[in-house]
């Protein structure tokens, strides 16, 4: 079974469903709260168990009922969550989320705890042994930097997916990465020019590797994602479904390549898996309820997951 440690966030989502998003200055009407777990973090580490991984989450929450929440939601997946910190009198983060109709998302996330990720947390996350190491950029970059370094330093492999993307993001990578995950406008942040459409992700994709990632991944949305690095350099087409809600599609994506890898899949194939992973969670609502099991992207896409068959497993 493919171990995975989380270093991430974890938040309270509440999520509104909009004809369509608002111009700014504008008020749209939507449909009722919908109140849930999120934050990237949580929803990668429950992405990852759903695909048959054994995960540790590591992280801080509030002392307060969202917190509980949170931690209950992973708790219910399987997921270790002793390595997540409660901290009196803060608040657990919180994401506001609005969806239009076409799938299609803006998130305003008010960190609360999550910015309270520091020594603790590093510490517990190279403690907690595993095949790769996950890391998200909702918590702070001190934090991101510290647990990169201490990886490189025992050999740990990581799996950075830095969204949303950090101040100086280039110099988190300089000292090397195993993996690397970014969209469009994350990877133009790193680069510092614009990055649109699938032979865009592949160009910049090859540019990150030559800033300190071994394997650098862009995703395209819906045309699809792009890889780098050693014996890999190819652009993956997207499959074709029915986008419902885009929101924890990306985690589930970053969750999928995490399991796959560090389960001995050959980098495109990882990358392909996780492409019909993330095809599969934009085909639910939701952020952790549309997180996908094997036979939910056998369903949506005919790909089917390879549970624990790869070399090395």
């Amino acid at each position: 079974m493919p171990r995975l440690t989380v270093l991430g966030s974890l938040n309270m989502d509440i999520s509104v469903a909009v004809p369509r998003l608002p111009a700014a200055g504008e008020t749209v009407l939507g449909s009722s709260a919908v109140v849930a777990p999120g934050g990237k973090g949580a929803n990668q580490a429950m992405a990852a168990a759903r695909l048959g991984a054994a995960v540790r989450m590591i992280g801080c929450t509030g002392d307060d009922n969202f917190g509980a929440m949170a931690r209950s939601a992973l708790e219910a997946e399987g997921v270790d969550v002793t390595g997540v910190r409660v901290i009196g009198g803060s608040a657990t983060g919180l994401a506001l989320i609005t969806v239009d109709s076409a799938g299609e998302n803006i998130i305003t996330v008010a960190g609360g705890a999550n910015g309270l990720v520091g020594e603790t947390e590093t510490a517990a996350a190279l403690s907690a042994g595993g095949d790769i190491l996950v890391l998200s950029a909702e918590i702070p970059r001190d934090a991101l930097a510290a647990a990169l370094a201490d990886a490189r330093a025992i050999g740990l492999t990581c799996l950075l997916n830095l969204a949303p993307a950090p101040a100086e993001p280039a110099a988190l990578l300089a000292g090397g990465v195993g993996w690397l995950v970014v969209n469009e406008s994350e990877a133009a942040a790193v680069l510092g020019r614009p990055v649109a459409g699938l032979a865009e992700a592949g160009s910049a994709a090859r540019d990150l590797c030559r800033l300190g990632a071994q394997h650098a991944v862009v995703t395209a949305g819906s045309a699809g994602a792009a890889v780098a690095g050693p014996g890999v350099d190819e652009a993956i087409p997207a499959l074709s479904v029915r986008s419902v809600d885009s929101v924890g599609a990306g985690d589930a994506f970053v969750a999928a390549l995490g399991v796959a890898a560090a389960a001995g899949a050959p980098p495109a194939e990882a990358v392909r898996l996780a492409c019909a992973v993330g095809a599969t969670a934009v085909t639910r609502p939701g952020a952790q309820d549309g997180l996908p099991a094997p036979a939910d992207v056998l369903a949506a896409t005919g790909v089917s997951w390879p549970e624990h068959s790869w070399p090395g497993t």
